[in-house]
């Protein structure tokens, strides 16, 4: 299988989580999103409707991704969550700045490795 294919399968599985409520909300992950004034629906609403753009395989205790997604106010978000086996585990939550990520949001500007 093909890194697009698992990725697909990832995001899949990241939706039916979502769908079935199976969120796991950290402490972390709610202090960041008030911060930032990013709401849970904003986040619910990114993974449904985002993609994969980075994989993290070896992060512990699950495998996770960044997801690119869109907020409810339509600006583009950024969504850090590790695929556990019955829940799907919220890490953090931003908006991506334009310095750092090119204009798809997707890949990072050389000098931000």
């Amino acid at each position: 299988m093909n890194i697009l294919s698992c990725e697909n399968i990832n995001m899949q599985k990241m939706k039916n989580l979502c769908t079935a409520g199976a969120l796991r909300w950290t402490n972390h992950v709610l202090t960041r999103l008030f911060q930032r004034g990013i709401s849970t629906s904003d986040i619910e609403n990114a993974i449904m409707h985002g993609e994969i753009i980075e994989s993290y395989p070896n992060d512990y205790p699950y495998p996770s991704y960044l997801v690119l997604g869109i907020a409810i106010d339509s600006k583009y978000i950024h969504v850090v969550c590790g695929i556990g086996d019955t829940e799907l585990w919220l890490i953090t939550a931003y908006y991506p700045d334009i310095n750092k990520w090119d204009a798809s949001l997707k890949i990072r500007k050389e000098n931000d490795k």
